[in-house]
């Protein structure tokens, strides 16, 4: 199965930002409910920003609430996540997916943490380190 492809990861100074781009395959394109997760070392994988296409309505993790953007480019079927006022603790590997289900009984982040439990086509993902 073709996997997405997560981009933008680098190494930055804590207050700094960046813009992580992952590009959806097309089979996607029928998802109304995707976002970024990430996961630390030694950690579980996480959602941070979901996006529920229907509507435009977005969720976030409160640990990124007010610093971390989610946004769709639907003609590219690619998925942004603007990071800004990065701190140490969101040093992690960044993920995106999409659920093709569309039988969620929500989309945002709650059931995107127990959906990311089940979910096995994770992307190569894309490394963001903050120092201090």
């Amino acid at each position: 199965q073709v996997k997405a492809v997560e981009s933008g990861g680098g190494s930055v100074q804590a207050g700094g930002s960046l813009r992580l781009s992952c590009v959806l395959p097309l089979y996607t394109d029928s998802s109304n409910c995707m976002g970024w997760f990430r996961q630390a070392p030694g950690k579980e994988r996480e959602p941070v920003a979901i996006i529920y296409t229907t509507d435009g309505s977005t969720y976030y993790a409160d640990s990124v609430k007010g610093r971390f953007t989610i946004s769709k480019e639907n003609a590219k079927n690619t998925l942004y996540l603007q990071m800004n006022s990065l701190k140490p603790e969101d040093t992690a590997v960044y993920y995106c997916a999409a659920d093709l289900s569309r039988v969620l009984p929500r989309c945002d982040i709650e059931t995107m943490t127990y959906w990311a439990l089940g979910y096995t086509y994770w992307g190569q993902g894309t490394q963001v380190t903050v120092s201090s």
